[in-house]
């Protein structure tokens, strides 16, 4: 099945995943929809149930997104492609720039990095420079960061202005262009196909983090919520949920970052989407040994990115980068649907590069 998967066409490859993604996307929120009309019966019970429900939703918003980026990425060519991650590059780094306090001082740094590095950096991508593209950030523009800084004559809270800065134009410029780059590597025997490796990214690693969230959810009920929900399923309904409680619920491993991040619903995360990601080796040049382990070394990078990122909303003392209902930004929680593919896009970009020589 897989070899002959591997033999159709470029074209029949994207119908076949069309039908496959959006036909799982459809059926999967009009279940989620027919949810929301689920007659309450016990008051304390449903309202958490509705949070999670509500939740999910939100999740799963985030994977039409992806989907729908990746399809239009792929519908107008690589250029356009680029010229597209480009702009989502500017909005988050806009985002993560406009909830962090700054000063007259940054005003000549923030327009490098908006209006030349951005633009460089994606030129660099388009052109296919990869040996620049890969170190003229954490190269020269971190060096040239402070130096603008400091011709602007304002020290005060000098080094943590400029680390905050580095550190979205790493996350948002630096992490985010390893994506269009991918529609640029070449391998033998894969010539027109290098879409699918964006799809390959995006799927596997938003697989991780939607099913992360939902078995860490499923192991959060407080005790006296739990007991409620024992007791309305029966002495067959209160084993269920014991044993669903020990496979699935855990202590926090970072409880003052995530209340939901813990390493056994983390590890089932990695596992379920790795394994994902080898079935979809049919789309890739990878054997499925191959795509198991570059699935699972995108979904490391991409987990623990997104719980770096919670760490900097806590920081900042904010639930999210959209300021949900202010509109802060203009392209509201954008960062929060992207922050996982900007720390894998990069590991998964030179892991593949390395290992194929592409």
């Amino acid at each position: 099945m897989n070899e002959y998967l591997r033999q159709l066409s470029p074209t029949q490859q994207v119908a076949a995943l069309f039908f496959i993604v959006f036909g799982l996307l459809v059926v999967v929120s009009t279940a989620a929809f027919l949810l929301t009309f689920r007659e309450r019966r016990n008051p304390r019970g449903d309202e958490r149930w509705q949070r999670e429900l509500a939740h999910f939703r939100r999740l799963l918003g985030t994977t039409w997104f992806m989907a729908v980026i990746f399809w239009i990425g792929w519908a107008l060519g690589e250029t356009v492609a680029t010229v597209l991650f480009a702009l989502i590059s500017f909005f988050t780094l806009r985002e993560f720039i406009t909830l962090s306090p700054t000063r007259r001082g940054d005003h000549r740094s923030l327009i490098l990095a908006f209006f030349i590095v951005l633009p460089i950096q994606f030129w660099l991508v388009a052109t296919a420079r990869f040996d620049l593209f890969t170190v003229f950030i954490p190269v020269y523009v971190f060096l040239a960061i402070p130096v603008v800084s400091a011709l602007a004559d304002d020290p005060n809270h000098f080094l943590e202005r400029n680390a905050k800065l580095q550190w979205g134009i790493m996350v948002c410029v630096y992490g985010m262009s390893h994506v269009p780059a991918l529609l640029l590597l070449s391998f033998p025997g894969y010539e027109g196909k290098s879409a699918f490796l964006v799809f390959f990214l995006v799927f596997v690693v938003q697989t991780c983090v939607l099913v992360q969230h939902l078995i860490a959810r499923r192991g959060s009920l407080p005790g006296e919520e739990e007991k409620a929900a024992a007791e309305d399923a029966g002495a067959s309904g209160a084993h269920l949920k014991r044993v669903g409680h020990w496979l699935f619920r855990d202590a926090p491993a970072a409880p003052h970052v995530s209340r939901s991040f813990n390493w056994r619903s983390w590890a089932i995360g990695m596992a379920i989407a790795s394994v994902v990601g080898a079935l979809f080796s049919f789309i890739t040049p990878f054997r499925f040994g191959q795509a198991l382990a570059v699935s699972l070394l995108a979904c490391v990078a991409g987990s623990m990115g997104h719980l770096v990122m919670k760490a900097l909303k806590r920081d900042r003392g904010i639930p999210n980068w959209g300021r949900r209902g202010v509109g802060v930004t203009g392209a509201n929680g954008l960062l929060d649907r992207v922050d996982a593919l900007c720390f894998a896009a990069p590991v998964f970009f030179h892991s593949v590069r390395w290992y194929f020589g592409a």
